[in-house]
């Protein structure tokens, strides 16, 4: 079932990306996990795919996927994974610092009793017309509990 979750999720964000009138971006991030997650993990990496259509001049809206690891602080803790599937959000304030959100899924990859839980990451970036940085706090809600981490991206325009 989660191998079918991957694959729809792929198709959903690379199966736009021909079309023309909206933005691929693909990046990367790195994070420190905060609260109780900084007790257990390490630290946060992962790959972001989106797609985005301009709603207006400010403010564009679409989909994304990715892969995020917490990697486990000792060797008996096992890292943990998911695969997000979220609708994306980016308001301009100026022409280059926006302020962004995004809201859904993180379908739980590892370790294999995991459960997903609802992801929200509220971001703020600088971008230019090939390429955006941004901070934000990513957080993964399930069971009472919430894995979260303050992060740092880049994400490359195509």
């Amino acid at each position: 079932m989660k191998k079918g979750l991957l694959a729809v999720a792929a198709l959903l964000v690379f199966g736009f990306a021909n079309a023309q009138e909206g933005k691929f971006k693909a990046g990367a991030h790195v994070g420190l996990p905060m609260g109780d997650a900084k007790d257990v993990y390490s630290f946060n990496i992962g790959l972001d795919a989106t797609y985005t259509w301009a709603i207006s001049d400010k403010f564009d809206a679409g989909i994304g996927s990715g892969y995020t690891l917490y990697t486990g602080k000792e060797s008996f803790i096992e890292d943990a994974s998911f695969v997000p599937v979220y609708a994306t959000a980016q308001f301009l304030l100026t022409e280059n610092i926006f302020l962004g959100a995004d809201l859904g899924y993180a379908i739980a990859v590892a370790p294999s009793n995991s459960d997903g839980g609802f992801l929200y990451q509220p971001k703020v970036g600088f971008q230019v017309s090939e390429f955006s940085v941004y901070a934000g706090y990513k957080g993964i809600a399930a069971d009472g509990a919430t894995l979260g981490s303050v992060n740092l991206g880049f994400n490359y325009r195509f």
